[in-house]
């Protein structure tokens, strides 16, 4: 974990109040992992208060990362109002990411990626890390589930093609690709799959990520989530943003209290209860 300055390359806004900045912070960008998260003091003075965390999106150019993000709330509204040039003060690598190479279905060369709305921020730098198994044998294959409300909040389409997945559309409207929710999508895909998974990795609301972990277990096919929650502090000492999970993945009667920030936010499915 590092506290730096970092320079702000760019920052825009690519879609209705989505917005993309790229920020230069070589030790943050050499040491992040899929699913890891920043923390950015969003404006210079003392409101607001607290840090606002940002999944890591991409690499930028070895040294640099991009964060995707949705000028909704206070604290994002301000980050979409800074300027390139200008230095932001940012935590990072925070929390836990993504297993590759060890836990559940980490040894397959098969996997499902399913985002819902901005939950798609930090898969494209999973599926960047995937695709870089490509050289190796056997190749890896990746299907892309994407769901919006509309066509139109699609993102990051073009992203997961240009690294060769799959990609298939869900939308709330039917105005593009499948009608319905994403976790729906999942059922039909996995009904027609006719090779075996290795992993699903998902991250996008709760309620999507709920359905994705029943499914996951229906199937028996491995799942990790990337959760989201109000963290006050990012390191793990306010205790504010604790769910309770399964403390052996055969009992889940009982169970112990993890934190998103610091155990996550990227979390085995079976092991979280759902309240």
């Amino acid at each position: 974990m590092f506290q730096v300055n970092a320079r702000l390359l760019y920052n825009k806004r690519i879609k209705k109040n989505c917005h993309e900045m790229a920020l230069s912070a070589p030790q943050i960008a050499k040491s992040a992992l899929p699913g890891q998260f920043i923390n950015i003091k969003v404006t210079d003075g003392l409101e607001p208060l607290l840090r606002r965390p940002f999944s890591i999106h991409q690499i930028y150019r070895q040294d640099g990362i991009k964060i995707l993000y949705e000028a909704i709330g206070k604290g994002s509204k301000a980050l979409a109002r800074r300027k390139s040039g200008e230095s932001l003060d940012v935590i990072g690598p925070l929390g836990n990411g993504f297993k590759l190479g060890r836990g559940p279905g980490a040894g397959g060369r098969r996997h499902v990626l399913v985002a819902g709305g901005m939950g798609t921020a930090p898969l494209v730098f999973l599926a960047e890390r995937l695709a870089e198994a490509k050289n190796q044998k056997p190749k890896t294959k990746t299907l892309v589930l994407l769901g919006a409300r509309t066509k139109d909040d699609i993102l990051c389409e073009k992203e997961f093609k240009e690294l060769g997945c799959e990609v298939r559309i869900a939308t709330d409207d039917g105005s593009r690709g499948f009608k319905g929710y994403v976790s729906e999508l999942l059922k039909d895909e996995l009904n027609a799959i006719r090779y075996p998974l290795s992993a699903i990795y998902a991250c996008g609301p709760t309620p999507m990520l709920k359905e994705i972990s029943r499914i996951s277990q229906e199937y028996d096919i491995p799942a990790q989530i990337s959760l989201e929650a109000h963290m006050a502090c990012g390191i793990g000492a306010c205790m504010g943003c604790v769910i309770k999970t399964a403390r052996n993945a055969l009992r889940a009667t009982e169970y112990e209290y993890k934190r998103v920030c610091k155990e996550g936010p990227v979390f085995e499915a079976s092991r979280v209860i759902w309240d």
